[in-house]
């Protein structure tokens, strides 16, 4: 537990780090906080979790989909769970209102919380924001991940969060 978390800790830190950062390039880091395994039938999965997420406004791409961009982050459970991705987003935009779907396969590590049944997870996510600051979005969004079958077992979780996000 101790080990993942100052891991955890040292991935928020870089990215947060300025002096790591590219002075010609923009970067927009999300924090989130919210509930993992938040339709918990049983009742024993469900907790919190923290996580960070790095987006570069740079490297969006229009094509036929619409506004495309990568996307890459982690989070940590108070079970000790520990989910590291890289996928792909998009982006819509109503006015002051952005539809953000992405999709991240990554590395999940069960901790004392819930066994999802393989390392490889896949993150279906969407997200709801609002540009409420210049360069700052305030957002909630709801996930679910699941191995597509492709573990041992495949009992999914279902997470919700709310995100702050700024732009560098």
């Amino acid at each position: 537990m101790r080990f993942k978390f100052l891991i955890f800790l040292a991935l928020l830190t870089y990215m947060l780090n300025p002096a790591l950062a590219d002075t010609g390039n923009k970067k927009e880091i999300s924090v989130y906080t919210g509930t993992f395994d938040v339709i918990d039938k049983e009742g024993d999965d469900q907790t919190t979790l923290f996580g960070i997420e790095h987006k570069n406004p740079d490297l969006f791409r229009n094509t036929f989909l619409g506004k495309i961009s990568p996307v890459s982050g982690g989070f940590m459970t108070g079970d000790s769970s520990v989910y590291l991705y890289t996928g792909i987003e998009g982006q819509y935009g109503v006015g002051p209102l952005k539809i953000l779907p992405s999709f991240t396969p990554g590395y999940y590590e069960k901790g004392d919380g819930k066994d999802l049944g393989s390392v490889l997870e896949f993150k279906s996510e969407i997200k709801i924001g609002f540009d409420i600051f210049e360069n700052s979005k305030l957002g909630y969004s709801y996930s679910h991940i699941s191995n597509n079958d492709w573990g041992d077992s495949n009992p999914g979780t279902d997470n919700q969060q709310i995100t702050f996000s700024k732009n560098f």
